[in-house]
């Protein structure tokens, strides 16, 4: 679950002995999409994505920051506010 006082998570990709690794963070965001938050929008560009916290009603905003790395690099969610979230997506 997302705490109170979270505002933003941010991903990382660990290189290991020559492997990409996912940190603590990336799996946590990964699971948290997967079963917890309400997936709302996309925006137009296919790579931003908003959610919803069912617990609080706050919007999330699952981006890739890192876009010169192949696949948009590792994910950040970071929480947005609601006229954020209806300027850029369609809601």
């Amino acid at each position: 679950m997302l705490l109170e006082f979270e505002n933003q998570l941010i991903g990382k990709w660990i290189y290991d002995n020559g492997e990409i690794k996912k940190d603590e963070i990336t799996l946590r965001i990964e699971w948290l999409i997967s079963n917890y938050l309400q997936k709302i929008a996309t925006d137009e560009t296919g790579w931003s994505v908003l959610y919803l916290n069912p617990n609080d009603n706050k919007f999330w905003e699952l981006t890739y920051p890192q876009s010169e790395i192949h696949g948009g690099g590792p994910p950040s969610l970071i929480c947005i506010t609601e006229d954020e979230a209806k300027e850029k997506y369609p809601i």
